[in-house]
């Protein structure tokens, strides 16, 4: 990876922490590697990943996000028409509350886990979200479909695996892929959140809206772990770190998560004794 490429992704990282009101800024687009291409705004990613034969989208940022997703994807020379798939993350608002209009302005079908899915129907999360409390509805999404856990999504030449990382919400949804350069082939990681934050009144070691929280985590844990990460990019920029692309991204990633769920953990427990 040549180090304008580490510039780019370094100066995208370095702008995640921003307030909320940031969260939304253009950024340019740029070329992450081979046919795959950052689109997103300063604090939330979108990923485009382009062949001949139509594009995929990951994720769709905030309602207010697409008129400058698609900006840039006109300034890096596709057609928002040409997206056939838009793939999601998670189900909250800051990560598809654009994809509805993204979806109208395209035609595109929309994949999500099953929890997901339900939530884009609905334009809300459901009852078991651990930031219920502070989530705001989003544009319901139609002709959706559903994924597996390790499922192949295939369009034309791309392939695109579905990974499972539950935890930050219950159908989290993290996407891997191969793309080659010159025969220099590299697989990247579309890393969910996997943030352990919660609204007030929930509570990670007694939860019973989200039972599954804990383990849901650490199965999430043990798949990006053992995911090859070549390049990883996350739902939000830069909250896995400055990228060293080494191969341990994930793994870092990963780790910086395990250290905040068992500060919350020691934390709810410290206060209930």
């Amino acid at each position: 990876m040549n180090r304008f490429l580490l510039a780019a992704i370094a100066a995208v990282c370095l702008s995640a922490h921003a307030d909320g009101d940031d969260m939304n800024l253009p950024v340019p687009p740029y070329q992450i590697y081979g046919n795959s291409y950052y689109v997103g705004v300063k604090g939330l990613s979108s990923v485009l990943i382009t062949s001949p034969q139509g594009h995929i989208l990951i994720d769709g940022a905030l309602p207010e996000s697409p008129p400058l997703i698609v900006a840039s994807i006109r300034k890096l020379g596709f057609k928002v028409g040409d997206i056939k798939l838009i793939l999601t993350s998670h189900d909250h608002h800051d990560h598809v509350g654009g994809v509805a209009e993204l979806q109208r302005m395209s035609g595109a079908t929309v994949l999500a886990s099953p929890s997901t899915a339900a939530a884009l129907e609905r334009g809300q999360v459901g009852q078991d979200d651990p930031q219920l409390a502070f989530l705001t509805p989003f544009a319901p999404v139609t002709k959706l479909r559903t994924v597996q856990d390790r499922e192949v999504v295939k369009l034309g030449p791309l392939a695109v695996t579905a990974l499972y990382t539950p935890g930050h919400t219950p159908g989290g949804t993290s996407w891997t892929w191969n793309t080659c350069v010159e025969g220099q082939c590299k697989q990247i990681v579309y890393g969910d959140s996997i943030n352990p934050i919660s609204d007030d009144h929930f509570k990670f070691t007694t939860t019973t809206a989200y039972p599954a929280i804990l383990s849901d985590f650490a199965r999430s844990y043990s798949t990006l772990e053992a995911a090859r990460c070549d390049i990883l990019l996350t739902a939000h920029p830069g909250f896995g770190g400055k990228p060293l692309n080494d191969g341990g991204d994930c793994k870092r990633y990963v780790a910086r998560s395990r250290e905040k769920l068992s500060k919350r953990l020691a934390d709810e427990r410290a206060a209930s004794h």
